[in-house]
Formats: structure tokens, sequence, C-alpha cells
């Protein structure tokens, strides 16, 4: 399916060399590098502080025609809930216009935390937000399974936001794996199945797993329902540690 689009969370890392970039290769071009193979990339450092301009306009440049980007929406949209919403947000919009106009913003992702309680206060700032938004290609991701319910998909579909459908280890209160369409964007994420870490590790740690072929093929029926359903679907790896998202991106695009 030619609407089905792979990559990983992030391409920046060191320990990429060999998996994916030559040894030796200077991080300055492992953007390029990561073009040649993979057809989009999600951007994580947004969440730790807000893009600019000129960073985009880089990244613009260093890729091919037709990849494409996600990129995650800072922290204080999605964690900390600024009192200056009104600023971060204009902030981030302002940032992230160069892929905008250059036709290469796949999505903007909000990555919601456990914390983030299915409730009427939720509720309406997560409308804020999409109201804020408006125009925008938008995915959500919730961490808390109280948010996995039918009400919620009636309304990111009246919102025209996609749910992100997660993998990601099996404990209580996280969300259980299926598949679902809000509109005519879909979104997969890999986070590993690292019980152990989940809740006490680092950002390394935590998404520190390595998908089995037989894990990754339980997920191709819900890929192409998922696919059949909307005109771009979108599934990250972010199991970066030791280029593990690579592999198992690899994989899962060898699978279908």
């Amino acid at each position: 399916m030619d609407n089905i689009l792979i990559g990983t969370s992030g391409f920046s890392y060191t320990d990429w060399l060999g998996p994916l970039y030559p040894p030796g290769t200077p991080k300055h071009e492992f953007l390029s590098l990561y073009g040649a193979e993979f057809p989009f990339v999600e951007l994580n450092f947004s969440y730790y502080r807000q893009p600019d301009p000129g960073t985009m306009e880089r990244m613009v440049r260093q890729t091919p025609d037709g990849f494409t980007f996600t990129i995650k929406a800072h922290q204080s949209l999605t964690h900390e809930q600024s009192a200056d919403f009104t600023e971060s947000a204009r902030t981030f919009k302002q940032g992230i216009s160069p892929l905008r106009d250059a036709a290469k913003l796949a999505a903007v992702l909000f990555q919601f935390p456990y914390s983030f309680h299915y409730n009427p206060d939720s509720r309406r700032y997560l409308k804020r937000i999409c109201t804020e938004f408006k125009g925008l290609p938008l995915a959500v991701e919730f961490r808390n399974n109280k948010w996995q319910k039918e009400s919620v998909y009636r309304g990111l579909c009246e919102l025209g936001v996609a749910f992100v459908c997660v993998d990601q280890p099996d404990l209580p209160g996280l969300l259980r794996p299926e598949a679902v369409v809000t509109g005519d964007l879909a979104y997969v994420r890999f986070h590993g199945r690292n019980c152990h870490n989940w809740w006490q590790g680092d950002n390394t740690s935590r998404y520190d797993y390595l998908y089995s072929k037989e894990e990754l093929s339980s997920w191709i029926e819900r890929i192409r329902y998922l696919a059949a359903r909307v005109r771009l679907l979108l599934v990250a790896f972010n199991n970066h540690s030791r280029g593990q998202a690579v592999q198992n991106a690899r994989e899962l695009k060898d699978l279908l």
C-alpha cells in the first residue's frame, strides 16, 4: 500500500553509527542519509525546546522531495499546560511554518502524559488545543487508557484529529493495541514492550526493546485495516536504542 509511511522517532542518535550511518559520519549528515532510506521522520527535540524556523528550513533542504515530517508538540502544550498558552502555541506554529510551507508537514503530534486523565477539564483543554491548531494535520496520543472509548473517537472524528494507536507494554492503565480511524490520517507508534523499565526507566531504557518478527506480524492486519481507510498512515518506531528502531522499521516494511 503506497499510503503507508514507515519511519522512526528521531534520527540523530550516535549509536546509529553502524546500524544506519557509516562509522565516522558527522552528525550534520545524518538527516540526509536517513532520508535516503526512510520517507518520514518523527521529530522529538521540539518537545524539549521550541522549534525555530531556521532549523526547520535546514531540515527541509536536507531531505528529498516527497519526504515528510511529524513533529512533537512542545511540553508547555501537553505536560505543563502553561498559563501563557497562546504565546506558546504561537511560537510553536511559527517555528514549524517552514515544514508547512514546503508541504513537508505530515502531522503535529500531541503526546499527553499518563497523568492527563479523562475528565471534563482535560476534555476542554484537548478541544482548546485542537481549535488553536485548526488547519494543521493533528494527531493525539494518550497514555491513560481511560481515553480509549467510543465517545473520544467520535469527538476526534468531529475535530478531524487522528487518534494515535500504540504498541507498548501490557501494564495496568496503559492503552491496549487496537486500530482506530478518526479521520483521513492514521498514526501508529511502537514504543517497545519493556515492562521492567517503563515506569522506572529514563528515556533510553524505557524504550530499549527489539520486537521479534512474530510481534511485528501481529500488527499486520491492523495496519492494513488502517491503510485501507485513510489517506495516509504513519508508522513510527520509538525503540531507538542501538538502532533497534531502524531494524524493526526495515522488518515491518518487508512484512508488508
